[in-house]
């Protein structure tokens, strides 16, 4: 079975901080309810860092829901989660395998 990898793009939509997280939970609990997503590409962009400490912050302490959150920068075939998680989704295509892109952060759901 291949489930998509859901891409949530809260760094390029000029949201305030509080909006910008207000619209990722909201997101990941439909897609969490929907069961249709194994895993979530967050795009929080790189700006003053303060949206990427935010999403990041907020996953790890959400992570009893989660299987793993993945920063963008470990998320390559020398880490463990982020291959198991490709091969829990069918190997997605995503261009931003192996690129060390902090710009990014993965949850890979239960």
């Amino acid at each position: 079975i291949r489930f998509m990898l859901k891409v949530i793009d809260i760094g390029h939509k000029n949201f305030a901080l509080d909006k910008a997280m207000s619209v990722l939970e909201a997101e990941v609990s439909i897609l969490i309810f929907q069961g249709k997503s194994r895993a979530i590409k967050i795009i929080h962009g790189h700006g003053t860092g303060a949206l990427k400490n935010e999403v990041r912050e907020w996953s790890i302490e959400q992570k009893g829901r989660f299987n793993a959150v993945i920063f963008g920068e470990n998320y390559d075939m020398f880490d463990k989660e982020s291959m198991d998680m490709r091969s829990d989704c069918g190997l997605p295509d995503d261009k931003d395998f192996g690129r060390r892109n902090s710009a990014i952060t993965y949850i890979w759901l239960r």
